[in-house]
């Protein structure tokens, strides 16, 4: 083959090439050489001399489609309106096919002629320009052109009636297979027809077909609608939507274009669900009630892709909550509420939890529900003018584990319930207060050595930092450091003491602790006078101390320390551990057998409140016997038991003072509401330093804002504090408006 342009007939090129474009057109039999001469007879034709042929050649090409695309209409519909689906199918799929072989052998023409006239790509997606109705097209676009003019438009109306009923045949389960098969084809090569446009390549799809579709299953699914809700009960409409939906799914994978999926499921869920949305809401709240969870299944992917679907579902899960929990924590009664709170807490929060995972997917919705529920619940008060008592549980909660008194349980098992402790210390809105309740309870095990293990106290502080912050939990890791510290104090006073040679005559150790981090106030202080065993060790502690710390204050907290004491009067011996001012009131026996009341608290010099606490216990134990225990007075005389006997020869006197007594309760509550008062000053005088003048709504919720994280402030306290802050000359009102501050700088 040359190919230099050369003079060519026309008519007698295109006699023979028209011969084998019939071929190709119709799928027949053309011999690899015929294909080959014919492939050179479109080169030369398009690079004829001395004036090229290609225009021609399309024309006469163009000419030749239309008038066989004509002749398979004619076939079609003669094949009669029952089988007429079937031809066209038939047809198109011979057709199809042929044009695309046909596209091939003018693969010269479309690249080097028809190509370079096109508008680019750019130009028709983002441009103004619209292809002009005499541009050429590719001969395989051609093609599908001549076919979506001269066969689908004069039969779209036809082809899309006996579509619709073949696809209702198929809902009804009377469609035979090899229906389903033409039906599809018949669909697909709507689709097909106009695939190579850039824009707008699914138009003739959607407007002879999709809309009609859309239409017919709209009017189908609003009858089924109807005849299901007269037959059956809200269960079994709802399982047979879901099953309908299901259907229709795979109905559209198996005949419809993929954009179509959608627009089906929407049109089927608007009849069967939004149309019957006040049905199904009314529904709700008896299934929430009952816990129904596979109608409660079914309900969640009906209303979720509802708008407004939803709310009423999750409002009546939460208002279900929160019944469920405040029955729950309602009516707990005994010593150990604390544990009866958190785990009954814990037992809801847990099933509702796995509730939404298994019927809700775990949707967030639900989820956020189940934390405003829980919420509700833990920060309920059945008197408004009482405090919330959920952080005080919640502490003893956690103080019941980390004791050493926690018997039975393993590690691993404190561990997990610490962790999920987390989850109701998370819901609490006075996270200040079970701060401060946690703090003096972890104080009291550090101090009287009662934890079950450090390793478990520094993981639950860990655990709270995560939560809120290491400025929630930096005084509890300075208590840490104390206790660590103190080891250290002791070993270096045990060196000065052997470097001096000098013997206290007893074992001596001492936790020195900061003010500011442990929450033990000077209010239990007392007047004491030191028994002589001890004055010695106290006196050369100090002078150690004060050797290497000069200008810190100590105070002893004598009501805090403890000691073992050997009785040796008795027919065994016993080693007995108690408080520094029961070990006082026993050493005063040292010498004497009996001591009457008012001696023994002129020497100790203990205020009478202390004093009893500490002889009463001693008096219950039975190692001191009074004479007139029913009425003891100064006069009454103390003695000890020297009959007293005690099955374990190590033992502790337990004092009243290590437990939580109401008191305490109240005093620390009154500790949080002065310290949220400096906190709440703190923040105004912080916000109106960067705002300078603020209107008084705006400064309320910046405050509530920058205080949500720790506790949830009332608007009174805010504004008592800002009248202080005003008297206090921190802030003003501005002189144009009362309801408006400016900072005093």
């Amino acid at each position: 083959m040359s190919l230099k342009p050369k003079r060519v007939n026309f008519t007698e090129t295109w006699s023979v090439l028209q011969e084998t474009v019939k071929g190709v057109i119709t799928l027949g039999n053309v011999p690899r050489a015929v294909w080959n001469d014919r492939f050179s007879d479109v080169y030369s034709l398009c690079v004829a001399f001395p004036e090229p042929l290609a225009d021609r050649l399309y024309q006469e090409t163009k000419a030749f489609l239309d008038s066989h695309v004509r002749g398979l209409l004619v076939d079609v519909q003669s094949q009669g309106e029952s089988n007429l689906l079937w031809a066209y199918h038939s047809a198109w799929m011979e057709y199809s096919q042929g044009i695309n072989y046909l596209h091939r052998l003018y693969l010269y023409l479309n690249q080097q002629h028809i190509k370079k006239q096109k508008l680019s790509e750019a130009e028709i997606i983002y441009g103004n320009s619209t292809p002009d109705s005499q541009e050429q097209m590719e001969i395989g676009e051609l093609g599908l052109e001549i076919w979506k003019r001269n066969m689908i438009e004069p039969l779209w109306d036809n082809l899309g009636s006996l579509l619709l009923d073949g696809i209702q045949q198929d809902r009804v389960g009377d469609a035979p297979l090899h229906v389903t098969d033409t039906i599809r084809g018949v669909i697909q090569s709507f689709v097909s027809v106009e695939e190579y446009k850039k824009k707008g390549n699914l138009e003739l799809y959607e407007r002879i077909f999709e809309e009609r579709f859309l239409k017919a299953s709209g009017e189908y699914y609003e009858r089924e609608a109807s005849r299901l809700l007269q037959e059956c009960d809200v269960s079994q409409y709802m399982e047979c939507v879901v099953r309908r939906l299901e259907e229709e799914a795979r109905r559209s994978q198996k005949f419809l274009h993929s954009s179509s999926f959608v627009k089906v499921r929407a049109q089927c869920e608007q009849k069967m669900v939004a149309d019957h949305l006040p049905f199904l809401h009314g529904e709700c709240a008896a299934m929430v009630k009952g816990e129904r969870r596979k109608d409660l299944r079914n309900m969640y992917p009906l209303l979720r892709p509802i708008q407004r679907g939803l709310p009423t579902l999750v409002d009546a899960l939460l208002e279900h909550v929160r019944q469920q929990g405040l029955q729950a924590v309602g009516n707990l009664r005994g010593e150990n509420v604390h544990i009866q709170f958190v785990e009954s807490m814990l037992g809801v929060y847990q099933k509702y939890k796995d509730l939404i995972q298994d019927v809700f997917s775990g949707d967030q919705c639900f989820m956020g529900a189940l934390d405003k529920a829980c919420s509700y619940v833990i920060n309920h008060r059945l008197n408004p003018r009482q405090a919330c008592r959920s952080p005080e549980l919640l502490a003893k909660y956690c103080d019941s584990l980390l004791k050493k008194s926690s018997k039975g349980i393993s590690e691993s098992e404190i561990d997990e319930k610490l962790s999920r402790s987390i989850t109701i210390f998370k819901y609490i809105d006075d996270k200040d207060v079970f701060q401060k309740f946690y703090s003096r309870m972890l104080a009291k095990r550090l101090i009287h050595q009662q934890s079950q293990s450090m390793d478990a106290e520094e993981s639950m502080i860990n655990r709270l930092k995560q939560a809120c912050g290491y400025e929630f939990t930096n005084k509890l890791h300075r208590m840490f450091t104390d206790i660590s510290l103190s080891a250290d104090q002791n070993n270096k006073f045990s060196e000065f003491l052997k470097k001096d040679n000098i013997d206290l005559g007893i074992n001596f150790s001492i936790y020195v602790l900061q003010a500011g981090a442990w929450p033990l106030g000077q209010s239990s202080l007392t007047s004491f006078a030191v028994p002589q065993e001890l004055e010695k060790s106290l006196q050369m502690f100090e002078n150690f101390y004060h050797t290497r710390f000069n200008g810190r204050k100590l105070t002893w907290l004598h009501h805090l320390c403890q000691g073992e004491l050997k009785l040796t009067y008795l027919s065994k011996p016993y080693i007995v551990t108690m408080q520094t001012f029961q070990m006082a009131i026993l050493l005063l026996f040292e010498r004497t057998d009996s001591l009457t009341h008012k001696e023994l608290q002129t020497t100790l010099q203990l205020n009478s409140e202390q004093f009893s606490k500490h002889l009463a216990s001693l008096l219950d134990c039975k190692i001191l016997l009074c004479d007139t225990a029913e009425n003891m007075g100064p006069d009454s005389v103390l003695q000890l038991n020297l009959n007293y006997s005690n099955k374990r020869t190590k033992f502790r006197i337990t004092s009243a003072l290590q437990r939580e007594s109401p008191q305490e309760a109240e005093a620390t509550l009154s500790a949080v509401d002065e310290d949220r008062k400096l906190y709440l000053q703190a923040a105004i005088v912080r916000i109106m330093k960067s705002r300078k003048v603020l209107r008084h709504n705006a400064l309320i919720q910046e405050v509530l804002s920058q205080s949500k994280a720790t506790f949830a402030p009332s608007i009174s306290m805010i504004k008592k504090c800002i009248e202080a802050l005003i008297d206090k000359q921190y802030i003003e009102r501005t002189p144009n408006s009362a309801d408006e501050y400016s900072y005093v700088a």
